[in-house]
């Protein structure tokens, strides 16, 4: 019995080696592509980088973040994760070179990046190399806290120094400079956070900026900055506040933005007519035409001399229940990858060129791409099968979907050669930390690395 039993449990024991060396050999494996991978990942944010300081997105497209989510189909919040860590390790060498070659992890990086500077980088890049993410992201924490803390000794010195100061420039320009408390900032800063994602939330098609507030003269393929942005975000907040009875009154009727323009010049840019605000600053007829698309109108007839002899009834271009329906069907701007839930009728061919309002002829655009298509150069049709056809200004259609991307079957192996040729010798332990198990008194940590945590 005995040696029958050695019979049948020797092939076992040999099967089990035999199966240990495999999974090791099989986690090695996944350590060393991981650190391939983790290489392959800097350099894609060198990329990013590149490509979002020279405004590759602003081909119609609101932000390099959106144009990601469009482009290679990323989670719009990871998107704009990933352009952050793109633009803060433009200034930290040490980190980007580590994640370069293989010998920290992205998650690791991410982190970092949320607190170190050049000054701070060197010795926060030793915390990622000896440490697990868990303990960077511990580091990470006590880290913000010291700052924090350090920032509580300002405050009386910030409350003093509060203001805000709004005046108009001689082109009629609004010129807004101030100072606020940090919990007032932090309140704003939220407020144009949302507006601007109630602006361009879901849009993976969109352009770098809701343009409404951008000068006419400005090229189509200037991408707009963030102060941009931040202005028509501000705009949104204003009209909000408004028509949501922010002042006693009826907002609708009291809060008003009145354009005067010629019909000629309403029906065509080209023609010759005004078009000016009511305080007489003028603005282009194509402006005027994105205004009168969607709103009430009131006609207004002059004498030669210019003095009001007759006013219709005011109109609205598009009834409420019209306006429902375009809504239900829609569910949304229309413009590719944008989706964003307000938004504006637009007239396909306009009104004042005898287009009908009627639910075919209109489509439902954000402020940004109703702008974009009066002003900017965009066009949009409707096909004989009933879809809408956008197209760039040059003409090119604009895509709803991008074209698929081509993958090499063999990447690994390219992406291992490219490592090697770029002097990457990268292993199964490239990734790991020199963490030798002892536990992690962050506090401790802390009071040795930061440079502030010492202060009184």
């Amino acid at each position: 019995m005995n040696t029958l039993a050695a019979d049948v449990l020797a092939p076992v024991g040999s099967a089990s080696v035999d199966l240990t060396a495999e999974l090791d050999r099989l986690g090695d494996e996944i350590a060393e592509l991981s650190a391939h991978l983790e290489a392959a990942t800097a350099r894609l944010l060198d990329l990013i980088r590149d490509f979002d300081a020279r405004g590759g997105w602003g081909n119609g497209f609101r932000s390099c973040a959106h144009w990601l989510s469009w482009r290679v189909g990323l989670d719009l919040g990871a998107a704009r994760e990933k352009v952050r860590v793109a633009r803060t390790l433009g200034a930290l060498p040490r980190l980007a070179c580590a994640l370069a070659r293989g010998e920290l992890s992205y998650a690791k990086v991410r982190a970092l990046t949320r607190v170190a500077t050049p000054e701070t980088e060197e010795r926060l890049l030793g915390v990622g190399r000896a440490g697990t993410a868990e303990h960077v992201e511990l580091i990470v924490r006590g880290w913000r806290r010291v700052d924090r803390n350090a920032e509580a000794r300002e405050a009386a010195t910030r409350h003093r120094s509060r203001a805000l100061h709004v005046y108009r420039d001689d082109d009629g320009m609004v010129r807004l400079r101030g100072r606020l408390e940090p919990e007032v900032g932090e309140l704003l800063l939220q407020a144009l956070a949302a507006a601007r994602e109630t602006l361009y939330q879901r849009t993976r098609g969109s352009f770098g900026a809701d343009l409404a507030d951008v000068p006419a003269e400005t090229p189509a393929d200037e991408p707009p900055t963030m102060e941009q942005q931040q202005a028509d975000a501000l705009a949104l907040l204003a009209e909000t506040a408004l028509h949501h009875g922010f002042d006693p009154g009826a907002p609708g009727e009291r809060y008003q933005v009145v354009v005067h323009v010629d019909a000629p010049a309403l029906a065509d840019p080209e023609a010759p007519g005004q078009s000016a605000l009511e305080n007489g600053e003028h603005v282009s007829a194509e402006t005027s035409r994105r205004l009168a698309c969607d709103a009430s109108h009131v006609v207004m007839r002059h004498d030669r001399r210019g003095r009001v002899v007759e006013v219709a009834a005011r109109s609205r271009t598009i009834p409420p229940a019209l306006r429902r329906a375009l809504h239900h069907r829609d569910r949304g701007c229309r413009f590719p990858g944008c989706g964003v839930r307000l938004g504006q009728g637009h007239h396909i061919r306009h009104w004042a060129q005898g287009g009908p309002t009627t639910l075919s002829n209109l489509a439902m655009l954000c402020r940004h791409h109703h702008r974009a298509v009066h002003e900017e150069g965009y066009q949009v049709t409707r096909l004989a099968d009933g879809e809408l056809q956008f197209r760039r200004p040059d003409g090119r259609v604009f895509p709803e979907v991008p074209a698929p991307i081509a993958i090499s079957m063999d990447a690994l192996r390219v992406l291992r050669l490219r490592n090697k040729a770029a002097g990457f010798m990268l292993h199964s332990h490239t990734l790991a930390p020199g963490w030798l198990g002892e536990s992690l008194d962050v506090g401790y940590a802390i009071d040795v690395l930061h440079p502030r945590a010492c202060e009184p």
